[in-house]
């Protein structure tokens, strides 16, 4: 069983951002979310895009924002548990609640903060016969572990950021990696786009459009895909099928909690702290919903950062807290690490 202040479900910007925050009232947090790695989708789906909307930073790209926050949060030493979806809630008697994933991870707080963004993040599946039968047996929809890929016949079906930065590392360590997409075009960071091309010209990747793949063939493990190349059948041994359409979102589990849903977000009481119906449960940042709702990340951060005091109170009812500003009492982390401003000194100037 893994004890914390607070559970926060979801890794993106506004869970990372509240683990600051709670680290700042001495609360220590635990996230949980179903991706391999932090940052939600900024890390998943978009890393190299530029945000051009976060204070003070007039531009920054996605992935930047998330190893930004990372470095902030650092000093509260967050737990994170990922690759796991949060599937369970109870309510203990004391009022803590255990949420279990699905997995069966077990985490206890008195406070959990729902910081799902969008919803859990399932893949789009290609409509192919037979496909779960190879699941997890040659066919992938995230790479979790680019070793695994080594020295291996790879073949990616996609035609944006993923399918082409996904081509670029497994290129590298993998026998062969072959790119499908269905169209001649390619939707992505001009850099990604350069660098696979670049891999095909030298004859280290294949690349194969407009083709998609038809077919799924093996026996105990997938060891062939059949494309429909401009109208051909073509077979291609593999090991591997990484089909990479982009990942769909949904509340998931969450939905079966017992919380107010509208518009497959979570209601929330947006006049004091974002607790949702169920005391003790919040929820922040693009999972929930309220009047005048803006689904923005400097939002998330605003509602990260009332939840967190609201949180505080619920935890510890009997103590005050008085809120410091972190110019003058800087921030002292949970691994004794220390940041503040060069104190003024009084001194006669003779």
């Amino acid at each position: 069983m893994i004890k914390t202040d607070i559970i926060i479900i979801g890794a993106g910007p506004t869970g990372l951002f509240a683990v600051f925050e709670a680290g700042l009232l001495k609360l220590k947090c635990h996230l949980i979310d179903s991706l391999p790695q932090p940052g939600g989708q900024c890390a998943e789906i978009y890393p190299k895009k530029p945000i051009y909307d976060i204070p003070s930073r007039p531009e920054i790209l996605a992935g930047d924002l998330v190893d930004q926050l990372m470095t902030q949060i650092q000093p509260f030493k967050p737990g994170f548990t990922l690759g796991e979806t949060a599937q369970e809630i109870h309510k203990e008697r004391d009022g803590s609640f255990v949420v279990t994933t699905d997995k069966g991870t077990q985490h206890q707080a008195q406070v959990v903060a729902i910081a799902g963004g969008l919803g859990t993040f399932e893949p789009r599946k290609p409509d192919l016969a037979n496909l779960t039968l190879w699941e997890d047996k040659g066919v992938d929809y995230i790479i979790r572990e680019p070793e695994k890929y080594r020295n291996k016949n790879v073949l990616i079906a996609g035609g944006g950021d993923s399918a082409l930065d996904w081509t670029i590392v497994l290129a590298e360590l993998a026998e062969s990696v072959t790119l499908v997409h269905r169209r001649n075009q390619f939707r992505g960071a001009l850099d990604s786009v350069q660098k696979v091309q670049a891999l095909k010209d030298q004859n280290k990747i294949q690349v194969i459009t407009p083709a998609e793949v038809i077919a799924l063939d093996g026996g105990r493990y997938l060891t062939n895909v059949t494309l429909k190349v401009e109208g051909t059948s073509v077979t291609q041994a593999v090991d591997y099928f990484i089909p990479l359409f982009g990942l769909t979102p949904k509340l998931g589990p969450i939905a079966n909690w017992g919380l107010e849903i509208e518009k497959n977000a979570i209601k929330v009481d947006n006049s004091l702290d974002y607790q949702t119906n169920i005391p003790g449960i919040y929820a922040i940042g693009d999972v929930n919903i309220y009047p005048g709702k803006l689904k923005l990340i400097l939002c998330g951060f605003h509602e990260a950062t009332l939840m967190c005091q609201s949180a505080f109170q619920r935890i510890f009812p009997k103590k005050k807290n008085v809120l410091k500003y972190t110019t003058v009492s800087g921030i002292t982390g949970f691994d004794g690490s220390r940041k503040e401003a060069q104190k003024s000194t009084i001194k006669t100037i003779e």
